[in-house]
């Protein structure tokens, strides 16, 4: 592998990491150069794994004190990417951080400082507004295809149970947290780049299904959010991680002039449509929740290119990212103030 511009240390050495560490590898401007992780690795294996010569480390510290590092990639189990990414931080490293940016608000707050504090540049994995969809239907939005929308919904179903690798820690309140923050995240993030930031009330119910496999979790495994924009605008969020189907990412926008679901659309702006059909857009659905699939290579390039030129990347730097926490944390209050009144 020829050198390029940034060279990336990995915190985390686990599935997630192996889909960053491709990613990263196939972009134009950088490169893994070295891993950390708690338990000893063989620098060998990994750097034949992924190509390249990969240095392991198992101190952390002496990962970050070295200065051909400049970004630093957090991967590590959800409830330690608070003190990963604050220690890369105030190494001066610039960052990517995983989703959900930690377990609670305080936390997310502290890394806002420490970003803040050492002036680094950030990259939150909501990866999903780089996709093919999101793409198409942002720029369907923008170009005012479907007016005003008064009303959406964006619903997470994917059944995280035994059979899928995230399930041996995604169960523990302490490790995955809740269904939003495990996964549903994704499906929050996504009503709020349709819908923007503006939000005024968030209110959250929540439930679990009886089936033994999802009996571990310690938390509620489905939630449903309903939204109230500061412009009056509605709407909703299902997250659910306990279904037995095929995984679906679910759109419906609901506008002036025209609406969308999934890859379908109807708009008064483009002459002849038949009210009666939906006419089909071409591009392709978020069908998968393994790593592999999602479009990190898209969102890393737009971070490399933004730091490149000194400035913030567009669409999933910390900034956006904390406002989609904080909703996320705000509707799972609710959902636990309404289960408090149930019982």
């Amino acid at each position: 592998m020829s050198a390029k511009r940034y060279n990336v240390g990995i915190i985390g050495y686990g599935w997630v990491s192996g889909a960053h560490i491709a990613a990263i590898n196939a972009t134009p401007q950088a490169q893994v150069t070295a891993v950390y992780s708690s338990r000893k690795l063989d620098a060998a294996d990994v750097s034949r794994r992924h190509g390249g010569e990969i240095r392991c480390f198992d101190d952390l510290n002496a990962m970050l004190r070295d200065p051909n590092i400049h970004i630093v990639s957090v991967c590590s189990y959800p409830q330690d990417h608070a003190q990963h990414a604050i220690a890369a931080a105030t190494a001066g490293k610039h960052l990517i951080i995983e989703k959900p940016l930690a377990l609670n608000w305080e936390d997310c707050l502290a890394i806002q400082k420490a970003v803040q504090t050492e002036k680094v540049k950030t990259c939150v994995c909501f990866e999903c507004r780089f996709s093919s969809q999101f793409r198409t239907i942002k720029s369907v939005i923008d170009q005012g295809l479907l007016g005003r929308i008064h009303y959406a919904e964006v619903d997470y179903y994917h059944g995280i149970g035994p059979w899928y690798g995230q399930y041996r820690w995604n169960t523990r309140k302490d490790a995955g947290g809740s269904s939003l923050l495990s996964a549903g995240c994704h499906a929050m993030d996504a009503l709020l780049l349709c819908m923007g930031e503006d939000v005024d009330v968030v209110s959250s119910y929540s439930t679990h299904s009886l089936n033994k496999d999802f009996h571990n979790y310690e938390y509620p495994t489905t939630s449903v959010t309903i939204l109230k924009f500061k412009d009056g605008r509605v709407g909703k969020v299902a997250s659910v991680i306990d279904c037995l189907q095929p995984y679906y990412f679910h759109v419906h926008l609901v506008g002036s002039e025209g609406s969308l679901l999934d890859n379908k659309f109807y708009s008064t702006k483009l002459a002849g449509l038949n009210k009666a059909k939906w006419s089909e857009l071409s591009m392709k659905l978020l069908d998968s929740g393994d790593v592999s699939d999602h479009p990190y290579q898209t969102q890393f390039e737009a971070f490399f290119t933004a730091l490149e030129a000194g400035q913030e990347m567009p669409l999933t730097s910390l900034t956006h990212a904390m406002r989609t926490h904080e909703v996320i944390f705000a509707a799972d209050s609710s959902a636990a103030r309404h289960a408090h009144k149930r019982h």
